[in-house]
């Protein structure tokens, strides 16, 4: 078993993690490179990685464009969140103070909101998923999977989570490095007991999907793995030494966080490519619909082993979102942050259980919405990174009145321009759903790419180019290609000051 990364004896005795957004000390910042993998691998070695297959499918791809889709999307997604890691060595703070240094210490409240609502929201999915999965199992298992199941599996996954993010970083790493090892292993079991469930002609009988759809498929993959995580990427390298190799860094994390995904997806695409109905099933249960394909006796360890890695994946989640809004100007302990943003996630994941008819379109028109700013922002960090030279004045990050000044007008411009002009180019792809959500691609028509069109009061697109959200990729590259070019001279002026 690898050393936990920075769980010296210094820090052994400290149950709760003091750190919020401070400056880390020179003492706690022991981590090597490879510790990063654990984190990353332990929080996206879910099963439910199977289940990103039936939305892959989803956009009318054939196997073979799909498997394309997960090879690249996957590991770009994922290269760029150890990109932003560097900074975290650079400048011994979470992502979003170090954001600071290209927005400006008041203007990154802007994309620090965006980035709250993130978090917030795929932790509080992470934690629906583990409820919903027990249900479903303890169904099939005749244990009861009613009303009183989901009240308890609530209560019990948002305290896990809770408990384990207000302890904080030091409990956090440990805890990853011990769920990668079983979480890996049972996942393999699964896979050994369902690979007969694959159906070579079916999946291979598939037709190919328009450039457009590829395209669309390609933009969900990125949005839901990597972009989901990448808000929160420099949280976990804070904590390590200043010698630390960047691209050792970038190397860990990419291969921590998408080895897993990529495995998983692939075996996913055989699965639900085999099994209409039990693709058709993901959409509204993924952990608890591939359950239903394996012997009884192994339900009850896939099902620990499901839930304590949709957990590990949440607990990374609601601990960053703490440290997030504190980086807002909300002067509470960080255990008290990660306690309120466990209330959050206690109550939206009561809601959407057991009042909610359908969460999974309203969850993903909600992540496609922020998924354009955040795309936004993370263009923009990325290329501030790679233009420095030399590490952050962290006590500047702190002062309104340092080199970073409060507010960076062109970046926070860049945010807005870029996310105006994404939105008009992504559509809410479930209409039904979400109606809420309806207002975006208005830059669609006006270009020639689709036409909206209502269906017994359903709004549609039709054409194909609207389906491939290129908003979000747009967003992306736009906001790094402008930062890289128009905020040079800036950077250099900012590394130049005494």
């Amino acid at each position: 078993m690898t050393a936990t990364p920075g769980f010296d004896e210094a820090t052994k005795s400290r149950l709760i993690e003091t750190n919020g957004i401070d400056i880390i000390d020179e003492s706690e910042r022991t981590a090597k490179p490879h510790d990063l993998f654990w984190p990353w691998f332990a929080a996206n070695v879910s099963v439910f990685g199977m289940g990103y297959a039936a939305f892959i499918f989803g956009f009318g791809v054939s196997f073979w464009q799909a498997l394309i889709v997960a090879l690249i999307g996957i590991p770009i997604s994922f290269l760029l969140c150890g990109i932003i890691a560097i900074a975290g060595k650079r400048g011994s703070v979470p992502t979003m103070v170090l954001s600071r240094a290209a927005f400006g210490v008041h203007g990154q409240k802007l994309p620090g909101i965006v980035s709250w609502f993130l978090s917030i929201g795929w932790e509080t999915f992470l934690a629906i998923m583990a409820v919903l999965a027990t249900s479903t199992v303890f169904g099939i298992l005749g244990l009861g999977g009613g009303t009183m199941t989901k009240v308890i599996a609530a209560v019990a996954v948002a305290a896990l989570i809770v408990v384990a993010s207000v302890l904080g970083y030091h409990t956090i790493m440990k805890l990853q490095s011990i769920l990668t090892w079983v979480t890996g292993a049972i996942t393999i079991v699964y896979m050994a007991l369902t690979v007969s469930h694959i159906d070579w002609a079916t999946v291979q009988a598939i037709p190919n999907g328009s450039q457009a759809q590829v395209v669309g498929a390609l933009t969900m993959v990125m949005t839901g793995f990597g972009l989901g995580w990448i808000n929160i990427a420099a949280d976990w390298s804070r904590y390590q030494h200043r010698d630390a190799s960047n691209g050792s860094i970038v190397f860990w994390n990419t291969l921590g966080g998408s080895v897993a995904p990529v495995i998983l997806v692939i075996f996913g695409l055989l699965l639900a490519g085999s099994d209409p109905e039990l693709s058709a099933g993901i959409a509204s249960d993924p952990i608890g619909t591939l359950a239903t394909i394996l012997p009884i006796w192994v339900l009850i360890p896939f099902w620990l082993t499901a839930v304590l890695a949709l957990v590990s994946g949440a607990v990374l989640g609601i601990y960053s979102s703490g440290l997030t809004l504190l980086s807002l100007g909300i002067n509470i302990p960080r255990p008290a942050a990660a306690a309120i943003d466990g209330v959050i996630l206690t109550i939206g994941t009561i809601w959407v259980v057991f009042f909610a008819e359908n969460f999974l379109g309203p969850f993903q028109s909600f992540l496609l919405i922020l998924g354009v700013p955040m795309a936004s922002w993370a263009g923009i960090l990325i290329a501030d990174i790679i233009s420095r030279k030399r590490p952050y004045d962290e006590l500047a990050l702190f002062d309104a009145n340092g080199r970073y000044k409060a507010f960076d007008w062109t970046s926070i411009g860049t945010l807005v321009i870029a996310t105006i002009i994404g939105w008009g180019l992504v559509i809410n792809q479930f209409a039904g759903d979400a109606p809420w959500a309806n207002w975006q691609g208005y830059l669609l028509e006006p270009l020639g790419l689709g036409k909206r069109v209502v269906d017994a009061g359903v709004e549609s697109w039709e054409g194909t180019w609207p389906w491939a959200n290129l908003g979000v990729l747009l967003a992306l590259v736009l906001s790094f290609l402008v930062t890289l070019i128009a905020r040079n001279g800036t950077i250099k002026r900012q590394e130049e000051r005494a």
